[in-house]
């Protein structure tokens, strides 16, 4: 079976694959001083908790965005299948037209979000992946690759405001009932996902505006379901996406092989 890995600054998501069946995926914070040992045992744990055995794993695709993570997921590869895994990075063949000055400024999360909303929604399309950063990719009525908007993330922008103002206890990210908070932790709730999605659907408008035309928004990751509910942009949420653009990109390599 085909096992994908994307690592984030802040969670790895993991997804399990009988052919272009996502059978099991798994969301865990992601440790920058996990150790291969230490990443095995995790997967390993996880597996079991589903009546799964790693002896499934028979194929391996990673798009990490933590460099000293990307080799220790390189010997887990080894480890569980005997072979070397697929690293997604801007050298890889994926089959995305890149319209981009350079291309190898482009994360590997980046262009698996965008194969696979190109395959599942067509072009021209537009991803919201919502991570320790927010980036905004956008695929043109090409299906072309052509640039993007990296911000800070929600949790990002959370904790500088927590971390700069002393008197602002940490609290629960949550969407209040109005934007007009009658308490401190409303207000402060109101400010970060009212003010996210609000710059989000302003900054997709400012997109579709330099495009000439609209597209499919897709929204991703671990926020994605609940800040899509006060979007006024945000089509669909698809939180596996950049795992289907894994197997979609390793399922090409082996199909070049042959």
């Amino acid at each position: 079976m085909f096992f994908a890995v994307d690592v984030g600054n802040t969670q790895t998501v993991m997804g399990l694959y009988n052919g272009e069946q996502l059978l099991n995926h798994w969301r865990v914070a992601t440790v920058k001083t996990d150790t291969s040992d230490e990443l095995a045992t995790k997967i390993n744990s996880l597996f079991s908790l589903e009546g799964l055995s790693c002896s499934l794993i028979t194929d391996v695709a990673v798009a990490s965005v933590v460099p000293p993570l990307t080799e220790q997921w390189r010997r887990v590869s080894q480890r569980f299948t005997g072979d070397e895994p697929l690293i997604l990075n801007s050298r890889t063949d994926t089959g995305l037209a890149i319209k981009y000055p350079n291309p190898a400024e482009i994360g590997a999360d980046r262009l698996a979000d965008a194969v696979a909303a190109i395959s599942l929604y067509g072009a021209p399309v537009i991803v919201v992946d919502f991570g320790t950063a927010t980036n905004i990719e956008v695929i043109d009525r090409d299906g072309a690759f052509v640039g993007g908007i990296i911000a800070p993330g929600l949790v990002t922008s959370a904790e500088a405001l927590f971390n700069a103002a002393a008197r602002l206890a940490r609290m629960d990210i949550e969407i209040p009932t109005a934007a007009i908070g009658t308490s401190t932790r409303e207000a402060v709730q109101s400010g970060l996902t009212y003010g996210e999605i609000d710059r989000i659907d302003g900054l997709v408008r400012r997109v579709f505006t330099e495009l000439g035309y609209k597209a499919t928004v897709v929204a991703t990751g671990g926020l994605s379901s609940r800040m899509v509910k006060i979007s006024e942009t945000i089509d669909i949420v698809n939180d596996n996406i950049t795992l289907e653009g894994l197997r979609l990109i390793y399922q090409r390599q082996q199909g070049n092989k042959g």
